[in-house]
């Protein structure tokens, strides 16, 4: 059964069309489990209905007309309940309902199993048999199971828009939009931009086409191309490598040849399919029966047709080479990638960005926390979305709701920038306070630092808004690198940004890297990186790591004197108490090698952060050996809540605003305040408004947050009193869901005339 379930679900993905695709399966399962009949229904929340997608058993002209209400008939039961179906003769069902353009008459058998995908029912898949019978537990099971892979296979279809793709209708269907997980606020219009992208045969999206000559003249032109190519790459190395690997040109070759990919490709291009699309079909069937050779020689020659492939495809599609354009500068740009990095945004820093989307990642991904740092709106986690239909496009990105709109028409266009106004609009607002001490309506004044991470010279014009930097990200520098910075390298990089604000304190926090931020000279290999090697951890089992790091900071302060150490993932006593140890190692070698200097150094103060769980519970232990801590809410929300904030499929999970989280805050705040150690924090919480004033009620005075937020909040808190701040807080502690929490938190915030910001801020 596994066997059969693996090449049904391996051969329905590969076909490129969701109808055609469902259509195989339904044949190709009522074969598998030998029953009669075997239908596909699909959820269309719109009408409220399911529609009736492939059958085979059942009356074909039905395809794409039946409906069945969400509440009606066996399907609708299934929908409703969630759960499989399987009853011996469906006619005698209380549930039953006939549709006589179906003509099920002679069926009696029934089972039905729900397509369900995060919690969402995108379909009924069903089983029918002549004869009155109760499908077996090992059938039923094997429906069950089938039906999670389908799901999955529906959601990219979907995400691809290849439901109906065709030539003629496939610029309005990619007018709709594309959901994502919102990564960072704000509203992007740009063109999609893929660094370094490649054409695939493998990730190329197939297309319909009715015009059979165009296309075969673009196929046959492209393999004229291709072969000159070809032709030109054998006679460089002609005497120069073995005989096997010349060898490899002569199979190019004789797959260039007419009699052998072109009857084939055309074959395809004359049942409407354009010229890549039909290679791609061709392809694909080649590299599978190569990888299916026992030969193990024969079986790596699959690599080689795919490299033609492309190169073929290349030419199809007019690309000079398989390395897709260079983008304009001066053009106004999204920037797409599988996952975007920090090297990335710094690499393309010239470019006109306007926004950024990352197929993999969540809100609160590492990537997602930088987008929000330079002000820039993000959509993260757009699962299934092929990068190859998002290049080139004008984009539509809403980093607030996570959606990304695909060649948008001049209406939507028109209203799209219409919502940038206003954005605009409530930005110069903000600015009119900028000058404004940060106090509330009632006199509480609030500390208000910034998160930095990149540079001096990128982040160095926003200090001047806040008190402070309250978390400086030193891993940024390391990750932009292709190794360990110097000693020297980081003194300059700390001094630059030491020297920016001299009269403001600065905390920089000691390497964190590991979990969401590897280092692509140090590569980490862990199972569950978050719960691993990383932070503290990490560089304490590398004290040389560690030790030229604070020398470098300490380095940079002699004659400033406004440097903070933070330590990352404590977890326990003994890591402050090793910590400390190094530092005052380091503090006394870089004390030796400025005698007879006339600039004296100081040994600055030394906080650490509250992000495991297990430290809420030694705040006291901790209080005698720290001068502050500064709490990191991304990670200790992560923790609390048993949730991998990168995972897509459970990161809908992670939620700052979760009553645990709440109270996990409440209490670090109360006890800091008994046993009088200064705390701040600077997770992406403490730059929401809703977040920034629950955190004030709790006893928070200093917040850190991205700079581009910071203005936000400030105009916030000038707006509130502590007293109905207060309020707020004991009506969300009461609270059992975070979404009553946040409801309860735009409320107020709609009540004193900050609606605007529910939008722009929760």
């Amino acid at each position: 059964m596994l066997t059969t379930l693996k090449r049904i679900v391996q051969e329905v993905s590969k076909i490129p069309v969701l109808e055609d695709a469902l259509a195989y399966l339904t044949e190709t399962l009522s074969n598998a489990m030998d029953v009669d009949c075997c239908s596909i229904y699909l959820a269309d929340y719109e009408e409220q209905n399911f529609l009736l997608m492939a059958t085979y058993g059942l009356e074909k002209s039905a395809v794409g007309n039946v409906t069945i209400g969400f509440s009606e008939g066996l399907v609708g039961l299934i929908g409703q309940r969630e759960e499989p179906l399987n009853i011996s003769d469906a006619k005698s069902h209380p549930r039953f309902k006939h549709y006589g353009e179906v003509k099920e008459e002679k069926y009696h058998a029934f089972l039905g199993a729900p397509i369900i995908h995060q919690r969402k029912v995108l379909g009924v898949l069903t089983l029918q048999q002549k004869n009155k019978r109760r499908f077996k537990e090992d059938e039923e099971a094997f429906l069950v199971t089938l039906a999670t892979q389908l799901a999955l296979v529906i959601v990219q279809a979907e995400t691809r828009g290849t439901l109906s793709l065709t030539e003629d209708n496939q610029n309005q269907r990619w007018r709709k939009k594309i959901s994502g997980v919102p990564g960072s606020p704000g509203l992007g219009m740009g063109i999609g931009f893929v660094p370094n992208f490649k054409v695939s045969i493998t990730s190329h999206v197939a297309k319909r086409s009715k015009n059979h000559e165009l296309e075969i003249s673009k196929y046959r032109k492209a393999v004229e191309l291709t072969r000159g190519q070809v032709d030109e790459l054998s006679g460089r190395i002609e005497g120069q490598v073995p005989e096997d690997v010349q060898a490899i040109f002569q199979i190019y070759s004789h797959l260039l040849d007419a009699n052998s990919l072109g009857h084939e490709v055309e074959a395809h291009i004359k049942q409407d399919w354009d010229a890549a699309s039909s290679l791609k079909y061709v392809i694909e069937n080649y590299i599978q029966q190569f990888r299916n050779m026992s030969d193990p020689y024969m079986q790596e020659r699959a690599v080689d047709i795919e490299d033609l492939s492309n190169r073929i495809l290349a030419n199809i599609l007019g690309t000079d080479s398989p390395d897709q354009r260079v983008m304009d500068p001066s053009e106004a740009a999204i920037l797409v990638a599988e996952e975007v990095t920090a090297p990335m945004l710094a690499e393309f820093s010239q470019i006109k960005l306007r926004g950024i989307i990352s197929v993999r990642g969540s809100n609160n991904s590492h990537a997602a926390i930088l987008a929000r740092a330079m002000g820039l709106p993000a959509v993260m986690g757009l699962t299934g979305a092929p990068l190859s239909l998002l290049d080139g496009k004008l984009l539509l990105l809403d980093g607030y709701s996570g959606e990304v709109i695909v060649s948008p028409s001049a209406a939507i266009k028109r209203e799209f920038k219409v919502l940038v106004t206003e954005e605009l609009e409530l930005s110069d607002r903000i600015m009119e306070q900028a000058h404004l001490p940060s106090v509330t309506s009632d006199g509480y004044p609030m500390s208000l630092m910034i998160n930095a991470g990149l540079s001096a010279e990128m982040e160095g014009s926003h200090f001047s808004h806040g008190e402070g930097v309250g978390l400086y990200r030193t891993e940024v520098p390391f990750m932009l690198r292709e190794r360990f910075p110097s000693e020297q390298e980081q003194v300059d990089l700390y001094r630059q940004m030491l020297e920016a604000c001299p009269e403001k304190s600065i905390t920089m926090r000691t390497l964190d890297v590991g979990g969401d931020k590897p280092l692509p000279y140090f590569p980490i290999v862990e199972e569950n990186p978050f719960l691993g090697w990383r932070g503290i951890r990490l560089t304490l089992d590398h004290p040389e790591i560690f030790l030229v790091q604070i020398r470098a900071m300490l380095r940079a302060n002699i004659g400033i004197g406004n440097l903070q150490i933070m330590l990352p993932m404590i977890t326990s006593v003994s890591e402050v108490d090793e910590s400390k140890r190094l530092i005052r190692q380091a503090f006394h070698e870089v004390s030796e090698e400025m005698i007879g200097n006339d600039k004296q150094i100081v040994m600055p103060k030394i906080g650490v952060m509250l992000e495991v769980p297990a430290v809420i519970y030694q705040i006291q232990q901790l209080a005698d050996k720290v001068d502050f801590f500064s709490v990191g809410s991304n990670d200790l929300t992560q923790y609390l809540l048993a949730v991998d904030r990168n995972n897509a499929r459970v990161s809908g999970l992670y939620d700052s605003y979760h009553p645990a989280v709440l109270s996990a805050l409440k209490i670090i705040a109360e006890q800091c305040k008994k046993f009088d150690v200064p705390v701040s924090i600077c997770g992406e919480m403490a730059g929401e408004p809703g977040g920034a004033i629950l955190l004030m009620a709790m006893g928070y005075k200093n917040l850190s947050m991205n700079s581009h937020n910071l203005l936000k909040v400030k105009w916030v808190i000038r707006s509130v009193s502590l007293d109905h701040a207060q309020s707020l807080l004991t009506n969300t502690l009461v609270l059992d869901t975070p979404q009553r929490v946040k409801e309860e938190v735009n409320t107020y915030l709609e009540s004193i005339g900050l609606g605007g910001l529910v939008r722009a801020g929760m």
